[in-house]
């Protein structure tokens, strides 16, 4: 788990810098501004996986699929699966030691 300076523990948050590394929350609360933020973003992101879940299962039901299609489902999925590790890894990081 990363700390700040003085020891906080850092919230890994469900976003990255332009440039593709990891955002960094230190707040003293769960309910601040930010971090209700990055929850709301996470709820979504987490409904986003189960609809693009949902459309990739219809779609490999699909015998004349082609490849272009299977192709554009394979890189949403991919990004899904990266949300959803990302928001695990967040909030497994929140959970009280020896959990």
């Amino acid at each position: 788990m990363m700390r700040d300076g003085t020891g906080t523990p850092l919230r890994l948050l469900p976003w990255t810098t332009a440039d593709g590394r990891p955002c960094y929350l230190s707040a003293d609360s769960p309910d601040s501004r930010l971090s209700r933020m990055a929850d709301r973003l996470e709820a979504e992101l987490l409904d986003s996986a189960a609809y693009v879940l949902d459309a990739a299962k219809s779609l490999l039901g699909e015998p004349g699929a082609g490849k272009q299609e299977l192709r554009f489902v394979g890189v949403r999925l991919a990004e899904a699966l990266g949300d959803a590790l990302r928001i695990a890894a967040s909030r497994g990081a929140r959970l009280p030691e020896g959990e």
